[in-house]
Parts: C-alpha cells; sequence; structure tokens
C-alpha cells in the first residue's frame, strides 16, 4: 500500500494505492498553523473509509508521497533562516545587481527589489580562481575565521557560499565549508557548486542562498513529519516530491531543499501525461489544475514534460529567481476560494486574494464573509449543499447567495443570478487569458490542444474555458479531482546531477568533455543503486550558438561525445531543437556546450492500470436513479438539469448537456450546448 499527498492552501489531497493497483481519494481541509495535521487528518478518513485504524492502515504501508508548498510558502513569508552569503572579495554585491530585464520597462516607479540576503550579512572571502583554472590568490584562512566569528555575532542560522568559478574549480569552496564545520558546528551551510554548477553568477548566488535559508526549517518540518507518521504507525519510506517531476527521499530534501520549491505544482502535468497518452494520444495537452487558491497551467507537448530554470518566487524580475530545474507551471490567483471583490470605479474583480481553508469562503459557515467563485458556483445551482466532498460538509446555501449579493450584486447593480454568473464568468476569462498567454507566447494553438482539467474546482468552468479557447476537446480524469496527488503516485524516483563545462563544435575537446560525461553519469548511477530499482538515464545538454545570451537543452542521444560522428550528430540535433523552438537555424556558426546534466529515472510503481476502487464511488443513495436540480446557464436562465453519478454513466455513450455530474470530491458542470462521453478507463471528454 502506498500513500500520496498534496498539501494545497485550501485541501489537503491523499491518494491511496492498494496493493492490487487500485486507488482511492480522500480530502481533508488544510491546516495552515500546521500542515502535517492536514496530512494525518487525511489519513484518518482513508483509514476510516477502510473500516480500519490509522495505525493498521499505516502498517500496511510501504511508501509515503509527500508533496508540500512549506518551501515556498516559508520565502513569500519572509520564515526562513537568518542567512549570510560569503563571496569572492569584491563581488559583495552580486544578488543586488542580479540579472537584466523588468517586468515594466518604462515604470521607474517601482522600487527596485532587495537582494535575497541583505548586504549587511554578505561577507567577502580573501581568494580568487580564474577561469583557466590558475589560482590568483590563495584562500586566506585567517581571514576567513575571522570572518566566521563576525557570522556568528551576527546570529546567523545558515550560511551560502559562491566563490567565483567554484563550478569548475571548487577547491576553495570546499575549504571554506570544512571551517564553517570546524568553527561553526553545527550551522547548516550550502555550496554553489553542488546546489547550482551553472555559470551564471546571480542565478548560482540566488540558488544557493535560497537552499541555505530554507535547511532549518525543511529539516525541522521533514523531521516531523516522519517522526508523526512513525508515531502513527508507518514504517515505509517517507519520499517528498521536487520541482522536476520526480521523488526521492525526505533526508535528501533536507540536505538539498531547493528542489522542493515547486513541489505540488509540478506534479498536475506527470498526470496530465499519463492521461493524455491513456485517453487519445493528443500531441498537445493543457494541464489546468484548479485549487482553492491558484489555478496552476502547464504544457505537455510531444510527450515532454517541458523545464523551466527561470522559476521566480513572486513576481518575475521583482521576486527572487531560484535558478533551478523545474517543471514549467504558471500560476494565477485564481481558484475556488478567489474572492470577488468591486473597485472604488465599479469595477468587478476576481482574486488573487483567496478565502483559503480558513476561514473559507462564506457558504462553509466557517466565519467566511467575502464572496469567492466557489459562493458564486452554490448561487447559480452547480453544487449540491448537501453534498459537498461527498456528504462531509454542508454547505450554507443562503450564505452564498446573501454575500455574492451584498459584495457584488449591490455594488454593481445586477440581481443574485447575474451577479453570481458574472463572478464565474470573470474568473473564467482570467483563466483563459492565462492559458493563452502559456500558449500563444509558444506558437502553440489552443485550438489544436485538448484541455486536462485537475483539481477539485475544475468541473465548475473548464467547460466554459474550453469554449472560449477553441479547444475541441475537454478531458477530465476520474482522479482529476485530486490531480497533483495522482501525478505524485504516478511519479518516478528522479534526480538530476550536472556540471558546467564549455567546448564548442569549432574545436571540440573531446575527452574533456567526455570525463564531464562520466562524471555525471556515475554519479546518477549511484543514485539509481542506493534506490535498488531499475534506473534509465537520460543525458542532456545545455548549449547555445557562438555569442548567444542564453542555451536551450538538447537531449544527447549517442553514449559520448567523443568521435567526430557523436559531435555532428549532438550539433544536428541542437539544430533541430532551436529550429523547432524560434523557427531558425543557424548551421554557419558554432555550437557552444556550457553545461550537462544526468537525469535518472527510477520506476516506482508497477504497471498495474491506475483506475478508482469500487470503494471510492459515489455513495448518494439516490444515484441510482435520475434526479434533477435546478441550476443557471447564462442566455438560457434557470433549468432543470440531470444531476448524474460519474461512476453510472455508461461508457462510450454520447450524451447532451445540460448535466451536472458528481462524484465525492467534485462537480463537472456541462452546459446545454456541450455534449460529453465517459470512457472506458473512467474518464469524462467532453466536446465543448
Amino acid at each position: 500500500m502506498r500513500f500520496a499527498t498534496d498539501t494545497g492552501g485550501t485541501f489537503t489531497d491523499l491518494v491511496v494505492e492498494d496493493d492490487d493497483g487500485s486507488i482511492t481519494l480522500h480530502k481533508a481541509p488544510t491546516v495552515p498553523s500546521d500542515p502535517v495535521a492536514g496530512v494525518v487528518d487525511a489519513l484518518g478518513r482513508a483509514a476510516d473509509a477502510r473500516g480500519l485504524t490509522l495505525a493498521a492502515m499505516l502498517a500496511r504501508g510501504t511508501h509515503f508521497i509527500h508533496g508540500t508548498t512549506h518551501a515556498i510558502n516559508a520565502i513569500i513569508t519572509g520564515r526562513t533562516a537568518r542567512t549570510a552569503l560569503i563571496v569572492t572579495r569584491g563581488h559583495r554585491d552580486i544578488l543586488l545587481f542580479r540579472e537584466g530585464g523588468r517586468a515594466e520597462p518604462f515604470n521607474h516607479t517601482i522600487a527596485y527589489p532587495e537582494p535575497f540576503v541583505p548586504r549587511a550579512l554578505t561577507f567577502e572571502a580573501d581568494e580568487r580562481m580564474l577561469a583557466d583554472g590558475t589560482e590568483m590568490q590563495a584562500l586566506d584562512e585567517a581571514a576567513l575565521i575571522a570572518t566566521l566569528d563576525s557570522i556568528k555575532a551576527a546570529g546567523v542560522e545558515a550560511i551560502a557560499v559562491t566563490l567565483l568559478w567554484a563550478t569548475l574549480y571548487p577547491a576553495h569552496e570546499r575549504r571554506v565549508g570544512e571551517l564553517i564545520e570546524r568553527h561553526l558546528p553545527g550551522v547548516p551551510y550550502s555550496l554553489s557548486h553542488r546546489v547550482n554548477p551553472t555559470l551564471r553568477e546571480f542565478r548560482r548566488a540566488s540558488s544557493t542562498a535560497i537552499d541555505a535559508s530554507l535547511k532549518p526549517l525543511m529539516t525541522r518540518y521533514l523531521g516531523g513529519l516522519s517522526e508523526r507518521l512513525a508515531a502513527a504507525g508507518f514504517a515505509g519510506a517517507v519520499m517528498v516530491l521536487t520541482s522536476a517531476g520526480g521523488m526521492v527521499e525526505a533526508s535528501e530534501v533536507a540536505a538539498s531543499p531547493i528542489s522542493v520549491i515547486n513541489s505540488g505544482p509540478s506534479m498536475a502535468p506527470v498526470a496530465g501525461h499519463h492521461y493524455a497518452a491513456r485517453e487519445g494520444g493528443w500531441r498537445t495537452a493543457i494541464v489546468a489544475d484548479t485549487g482553492g487558491t491558484t489555478y496552476d497551467i502547464s504544457l505537455v507537448s510531444d510527450g515532454r514534460i517541458p523545464m523551466t530554470r527561470d522559476l521566480w518566487i513572486g513576481e518575475p524580475y521583482l521576486g527572487h529567481l531560484a535558478g533551478y530545474p523545474s517543471v514549467d507551471v504558471k500560476s494565477v490567483g485564481a481558484g475556488g476560494g478567489s474572492i470577488a471583490w468591486v473597485d472604488p470605479a465599479g469595477l468587478l474583480h476576481v482574486g488573487p486574494d483567496s478565502a483559503g481553508s480558513t476561514p473559507g469562503p462564506a457558504c462553509y459557515g466557517r466565519g467566511g464573509t467575502r464572496a469567492t467563485v466557489t459562493d458564486a458556483s452554490v448561487a447559480l445551482g452547480y453544487l449540491d449543499p448537501d453534498y459537498f466532498l461527498g456528504g462531509a460538509m454542508t454547505l450554507d446555501a443562503a450564505g452564498a447567495r446573501a454575500v455574492i449579493a451584498g459584495d457584488v450584486g449591490d455594488r454593481i447593480g445586477l440581481d443574485p443570478d447575474a451577479a453570481a454568473w458574472a463572478v464565474l464568468d470573470l474568473a473564467t476569462e482570467n483563466m483563459v487569458q492565462a492559458i493563452e498567454d502559456s500558449t500563444l507566447t509558444q506558437g502553440i494553438d489552443p485550438a489544436e490542444a485538448v484541455l486536462i482539467g485537475g483539481g477539485g474546482a475544475a468541473g465548475l468552468n473548464s467547460v466554459f474555458i474550453a469554449r472560449r479557447l477553441g479547444c475541441r476537446r475537454l478531458l477530465i480524469p476520474e482522479t482529476g479531482a485530486a490531480m497533483s496527488a495522482a501525478g505524485a503516485m504516478l511519479s518516478d524516483v528522479m534526480r538530476e546531477f550536472s556540471t558546467s563545462i564549455h567546448a564548442t563544435t569549432a574545436a571540440f575537446d573531446g575527452a574533456r568533455v567526455d570525463a564531464a560525461i562520466t562524471s555525471v553519469r556515475e554519479q546518477a548511477a549511484a543514485f539509481g543503486v542506493r534506490t535498488g530499482l531499475l534506473a534509465e538515464v537520460e543525458l542532456i545538454a545545455e548549449a547555445r550558438y557562438f555569442g548567444q545570451a542564453w542555451e536551450i537543452d538538447v537531449p544527447i542521444a549517442t553514449p559520448t561525445l567523443a568521435e567526430p560522428a557523436d559531435v555532428a550528430a549532438f550539433r544536428r540535433a541542437f539544430d533541430a531543437t532551436h529550429e523547432q523552438l524560434f523557427t531558425i537555424r543557424d548551421e554557419a556558426s558554432a555550437v557552444e556546450l556550457v553545461g550537462l546534466r544526468a537525469r535518472v529515472r527510477c520506476k516506482a510503481r508497477s504497471g498495474a492500470p491506475f483506475r478508482l476502487a469500487e470503494a471510492n464511488a459515489d455513495a448518494n443513495a439516490d444515484a441510482g436513479t435520475l434526479r434533477t436540480r435546478r441550476a443557471y446557464f447564462a442566455g438560457t436562465g434557470w433549468v432543470d438539469t440531470p444531476v448524474l453519478r460519474w461512476d453510472a454513466i455508461p461508457a462510450d455513450q454520447e450524451i447532451a448537456g445540460p448535466a451536472l455530474i458528481e462524484s465525492p470530491f467534485t462537480t463537472v458542470v456541462v452546459d446545454p450546448a456541450a455534449r460529453f462521453r465517459r470512457s472506458a478507463d473512467g474518464a469524462l471528454l467532453i466536446e465543448p
């Protein structure tokens, strides 16, 4: 038995996989002050559903897979450790200068962003390595020891070390680490050549500083999670999801916490990739995960999940750049808990602020007083107040209509029905704009893609989103209500090992490049051995045309780059990838290799069908009979709408809208203009 959880801003999702490969879904409210409490609550609900005690169920478990926003939330809220940064003398302002780029180039009223580590906690080391490996200045250890005394006096809780050219020649950084251990025992530290061996100085310094600042927090959090699970009866392996779309053991995350900044959102594309291949084999899938707080968008194209190193925490150019490999996910403040509000000019807005799980939307009856998307959906008749979360929670329909009327309708002159529709319609438009920003800028026509809707709130307006995008097909998987947790269960044990290296096709040093390839391959192979699983290693080159500022990722298909034929094959692959991305190729220019990565994947799950168990079927006593509920649709008004139980819909039978399709954890709204069917694998396939 395996468990996979995703802690969101409103709900904690849990997927349980039994030994026969069948799965069940469970949800519990997230506890912001103690996220582990929400996890334990979800596990308790799963145990109750099986007629077991929590200890008895956990005793059967072999793996607990955890996705968390604890790290990124700590950065956003400023709860990271007090961190010092040690740099080469003369480069104290590396985090202040940053990289070029402005969100609004001509708006000079925007304040210059503060560095992640303040200048007062940035210290200089007397040392200097040159690009060719020459030691221009030896490390002054006596001066460094005095600096460490100053760091101790400043009450620092973690230390980041970023020295020039340490990616290629790390001897000085290693010695600084040894001196930290000797003179500041117990203080966690991060060395840049281990965290992010990239040639870009700001990114390397930024990622190292972020990594160090998270070590005390994440060590406590993951240690507490493991201890509480053990106390509850779990004796298996605790795994944590990484930003790169895989998972590793919790002990490895504590040593490199920057790897889990985008932990939860990175899993929805993994699930989307699985369902796109299983349900239709679409070339391009738009994966949209609607939670209570955010709307997360990613693309799966040609069977590949896109990665990025431009992961910003906060607004691009104004926030902090992680500079660490991550699944490319764009998030906007639009979800079921997004708050609707009217500005002084009388314009309606939805989000980005969210009611979260505490107090939550007004319809939760927990003290929420602001109108949200969920309240609008209740007011429109889309959600059954007596069957929210499978009946585990009763919604206050009158309270929902009251806040919609008071917060929205009375302020913009609309009746409650029109006001509720306006809230949902504007939320839909925000989501459409976010998808178009992610697709059209990459030359992707949304009309040629399948939209995959995930998250508990996805069914409320995914049909409307797909129609506005021009998508001919909308896919909502049977596990869509817990998309990220499902992706966690489908994910592999995975890690990347990287190194910086410079070579050019004009004068290729095959021996030196092959030595670098051997190094990252050996690290990847050793990781695979530690997991005890069958490992596959993919080698990726970071390359660019000579003189370009930015590099692209190109898979290396040959075992080595030692022979001229191997280099020629790499060159052809680079030209083809560059042309696919930017529509041009420059065969007259040399290609520069600036970095190598070995990505190792270890299959953690058997090939058993990923299907919901009968135990997770809708338990509504009236599900076998046709019911109706009045629902409001723009242009039609209130309509007596059939209410269908998801798992009772016959497979491959086309049905015309309108319909409200319910499962214990989500409701899918199909308006009169749409048609749908349920596939043999349990997914809803909707033609908007």
